[in-house]
């Protein structure tokens, strides 16, 4: 399995991202699963990904990837200008994951939960396992 995004699906911020990845990834490159599914337990599971990861996660190539790497990884894919975000990957880790954190651990006050999510069209749901 490749271009796998895992995300939480309970989150505002995190569903508000993979709308705008969608949206530049006219070519379908990535494919969807909340964190909280079943298929997205298994992967978890199967990637040895720790469950309280708090990150976004980049399934590419039988690797797994997660805070800024992920994010970075992801971007490398998409259209136009956001290609050039790559270049990030250039700041040490470190630095990248501790700024990763601070959204990532504020991200539910800041943005809110969601109770349910909202119903794609039958061509975006064929990119979500």
């Amino acid at each position: 399995m490749s271009n796998i995004i895992l995300f939480d699906g309970e989150c505002h911020f995190c569903n508000w991202n993979v709308r705008f990845i969608i949206k530049r990834d006219p070519k379908g490159i990535f494919r969807f699963a909340s964190q909280q599914s079943e298929i997205g337990k298994d992967l978890l599971e199967t990637y040895h990904i720790p469950k309280n990861v708090n990150s976004l996660v980049l399934i590419e190539n039988d690797r797994f990837y997660t805070k800024s790497t992920a994010a970075l990884r992801i971007s490398k894919k998409l259209k136009f200008l956001w290609k050039c975000v790559y270049i990030f990957i250039l700041v040490p880790r470190p630095i990248r994951d501790f700024i990763y954190q601070i959204i990532a651990a504020n991200r539910y006050k800041w943005f809110g939960k969601k109770d349910t999510c909202p119903i794609p069209s039958p061509e975006i749901k064929k990119r979500f396992l």
